[in-house]
């Protein structure tokens, strides 16, 4: 096993090459969908159109999500990454041909981000899944809060490259996508390491749905991950409704388009150093304590959107409620790993992704009707409370409080955890 640490984990070839690659690939994607809905304008002048593409990719996760988890755990993690990558190479690398032949269609774009979505949704259960067999457990932690560093840093950044590329032709924004997804292929190649444990009584003989119950069932045993995962679907729905509530808000205040620009940029800085921070915050701290404070630095921060009176100070509470969101996803996303055997990685990691993306979506849904209906300032209140609601009960809950801190070391000796013995006692 590899023993490096904190930066010096860079030195790990096979996970520097992981890193870099998904790096690309995620520039790739913010430039493609700054372009995809000005191209959809482009062609039908529909907004509703334009939506309805980008909704699409969560509709895949939401609809795919628990499959994928399955088959993330029956075949070879690498291989399946690979020829995801490969697989959206060549949709977009369609769309690049379509654009330049000016024979784009909207069936074509409808394919096309149905079937990206469903290959995304493969690969990044099966990278999450895989990640405990690229780096040495204890640095888990590590490599997870440099992936979210490097998240954090396409989001602040990301935006000002992509509308150059568009500027530069609309081509552009695709091609480069296109490459980038060949890039991560690649660097996917050159990998040694593998990713997963080998497991010779593999039984693909089961049933999925079999297979998907077994996956559900031994998440639901687990007190803190199964109360956790609640708590953060519930604190994504108000997430979700948070994104227009802001915009809203902003616009109230005669916020320019530019300015709203610079508020979620201040939550991406934001969420940049949070992320900076998590891997010491985990080793230091227990996850309870971690999620804890999460929500109630949420709970007391958030209302105070309400009350900002200028667009700046908005930006400064978007900062500051983005810091401890990054930290708690790494310690969640470290223990959840830890305690979960490998064979089941793909099963717990779909399930978890795809209840907190299905409670966005119900946010961002509901958040327009909520604010029709309520009011902005009052939704904020609204939002508020329901965080101090979740604050409460998870400080109150005896499982969250005994949780360890998430040292990412696996604890698979047992298709059980100690989590589930020592929780319910």
């Amino acid at each position: 096993m590899k023993t490096l640490r904190g930066p010096v984990l860079l030195r790990n070839r096979d996970f520097s090459l992981l890193l870099s690659g998904q790096l690309i690939s995620a520039i790739g994607d913010q430039a493609h969908f700054m372009a995809l809905p000005l191209v959809v304008l482009a062609l039908t002048g529909s907004p509703t159109q334009a939506g309805f593409v980008l909704g699409l990719g969560t509709v895949s996760f939401l609809a795919f999500g628990l499959v994928a988890g399955a088959l993330v755990d029956r075949w070879d993690r690498k291989a399946t990454m690979i020829w995801c990558e490969l697989g959206r190479t060549i949709l977009t690398a369609g769309v690049v041909a379509a654009l330049w032949l000016n024979r784009l269609t909207m069936p074509q774009l409808y394919a096309t981000a149905l079937l990206a979505g469903m290959l995304t949704t493969l690969f990044q259960v099966a990278s999450t899944a895989a990640l405990p067999n690229v780096v040495d457990p204890r640095h888990l932690s590590t490599a997870l809060g440099y992936q979210q560093s490097a998240t954090g840093a396409v989001s602040v950044f990301g935006a000002p490259l992509a509308g150059a590329l568009y500027a530069v032709g609309r081509v552009v924004p695709f091609a480069v996508n296109a490459v980038s997804f060949a890039v991560s292929a690649a660097s996917l190649r050159l990998m040694h390491t593998q990713f997963q444990v080998d497991r010779q009584d593999a039984r693909t003989t089961v049933g999925l749905t079999t297979e998907i119950r077994e996956g559900l069932g031994w998440l639901w045993r687990q007190p803190v991950i199964r109360f956790l995962t609640l708590v953060s679907a519930a604190d994504k729905v108000r997430y979700g409704a948070g994104y227009l509530l802001i915009i809203t808000l902003a616009q109230q205040l005669g916020a320019s388009p530019l300015w709203i620009g610079v508020i979620f940029s201040g939550a991406a800085v934001g969420a940049m150093v949070g992320a900076l921070v998590s891997t010491k915050a985990t080793r230091c701290f227990r996850l309870g304590r971690i999620a804890a404070v999460m929500l109630w630095v949420e709970a007391l921060m958030f209302p105070l959107y309400a009350l900002a009176p200028n667009p700046l100070v908005l930006a400064a509470v978007a900062a500051a409620e983005s810091l401890v969101a990054p930290v708690y996803a790494v310690a969640m996303t470290t223990h959840q790993l830890a305690i979960t055997p490998d064979g089941l990685r793909g099963r717990t990691t779909s399930a978890v992704s795809t209840l907190t993306t299905g409670a966005l979506s119900i946010g961002t849904l509901a958040g327009g009707a909520l604010i029709s209906a309520l009011g902005a300032k009052p939704l904020v209140w609204l939002s508020g409370g329901w965080l101090l609601t979740l604050a409460i009960l998870t400080t109150l809950n005896r499982a969250v409080r005994q949780a360890p801190r998430a040292d990412g070391v696996p604890r698979n000796d047992a298709a059980s955890s100690p989590e589930t013995a020592d929780m319910n006692g």
